[in-house]
């Protein structure tokens, strides 16, 4: 029981600050990206029922991210390993962006930035629950 805790508020965290990135991409996107670069005029959103579905989906990705991440890493300090779980999470949903501009009749342009933040989203919740296992606030799972 001790361990679905401890995976409980790896869960937590690592959706939090997926949450907290998604808002930051988005408040960015719309405050300068959409506003100076024309191409990328596509990324501009409001707060409607789009926005808050993928507001839902990050924070539950980031819930899924930190249950993983903290399996993934375990004790061991390997950096392959930390990398490797953001990449892995990022690159999917990245690439699945990707592959919806790529079949759109639009430009691929706003789809390479949504698959860089992505990668990024979960870099910065890596780097949150990092700081979460030294602050002792999550405890990593014992390698065997």
């Amino acid at each position: 029981m001790a361990e679905r805790l401890e995976s409980l508020k790896a869960g937590i965290i690592g959706g939090f600050f997926l949450f907290f990135s998604f808002a930051i991409a988005n408040l960015l996107n719309t405050l300068i990206l959409a506003k100076y670069f024309q191409i990328l005029q596509s990324l501009q959103s409001d707060v409607n029922w789009h926005f808050l579905v993928s507001a839902v989906v990050a924070t539950f990705t980031g819930f899924l991210f930190g249950v993983t991440y903290r399996y993934i890493i375990r004790s061991d300090i390997n950096p392959q390993l930390k990398a490797g779980g953001v990449l892995a999470f990022g690159l999917v949903r990245g690439l699945t962006q990707i592959e919806l501009g790529w079949n759109s009749n639009s430009t691929i342009w706003p789809f390479l930035v949504l698959a860089a933040e992505s990668i990024l989203w979960f870099g910065i919740a890596a780097i949150a629950f990092d700081i979460a296992m030294q602050l002792n606030w999550v405890k990593p799972f014992p390698s065997s």
